[in-house]
């Protein structure tokens, strides 16, 4: 199946409100290419600029970094499905692996999220990777595996659909090192496998799953050749306009 690109970039705890919107406003006017959606995830702070930013456009979409599985109540300084929706949210970030690391969030949270997020019509992209210790121990396909069976083999196939998956090796996060395009490769046919599996040869197919871990001008064309890596989830080379353009526009 030829799926399209998906080029998503993670801002994190990053930039300024006039930062933002300079950003946003140099990648609106950029051409994207045909086959690639973009889709931008800033601080919740800047989802009301950034969002009405992209209003009338159909390349880009905007996604939260994070959600909270209630739908409303006592949970100060935390965001519901509601807010980001009525923001134009079509994505939430599930299960970064900054959010599993400093906020120790469980896999059944994170199922929780999951859930909050389609019952309410918006997409999951959800996160998954391994750290330093478990990729030297070779058990790294196993502990994937397990991410993956205890927050999202509990939908059915059909709200799968609404999930973009996200492979970022922990160790490749920040550090300048990146996974090989062959260890990139080796990863994501494991897990378009083991969704096949589950829910079926169609189903793993269609399924997009980004690579995330230090994605640069200089290795995205190799990276998103592999047969199973679907385009990348982007950290740092998403906060400058040049570099993110040049992802985007990798071929």
């Amino acid at each position: 199946m030829n799926r399209n690109k998906i080029v998503a970039g993670n801002w994190k705890m990053n930039l300024a409100k006039n930062d933002a919107i300079k950003l946003t406003e140099d990648l609106v006017s950029d051409s994207i290419p045909e086959g690639v959606k973009v889709i931008l995830a800033p601080s919740f702070v800047h989802l009301d600029r950034v969002g009405k930013l992209l209003e009338g456009q159909s390349s880009i979409s905007l996604a939260a970094q994070n959600v909270h599985a209630a739908e409303k109540g006592a949970y100060t300084g935390e965001i519901s499905v509601d807010m980001i929706k009525s923001y134009g949210c079509s994505y939430a970030l599930v299960g970064h692996s900054e959010r599993r690391a400093y906020f120790n969030e469980s896999h059944e949270l994170l199922a929780q999220k999951i859930d909050a997020l389609l019952k309410n019509g918006l997409s999951a992209i959800f996160c998954v990777g391994e750290p330093l210790e478990i990729r030297k121990d070779g058990s790294y396909k196993e502990y994937v595996s397990q991410q993956i069976n205890d927050s999202l083999f509990h939908l059915d196939a059909s709200q799968l659909d609404a999930i973009i998956l996200a492979y970022e090796p922990i160790w490749a996060i920040g550090t300048g090192e990146t996974a090989s395009p062959e260890q990139a490769q080796e990863m994501h046919q494991h897990i378009r496998e083991m969704i096949s599996e589950k829910y079926g040869e169609a189903k793993a197919e269609a399924l997009h799953i980004l690579y995330g871990g230090s994605v640069k001008p200089a290795n995205a064309t190799d990276l998103f050749s592999q047969a199973d890596v679907d385009g990348g989830l982007v950290g740092g080379a998403s906060l400058k306009a040049e570099d993110f353009k040049s992802i985007i526009h990798y071929k």
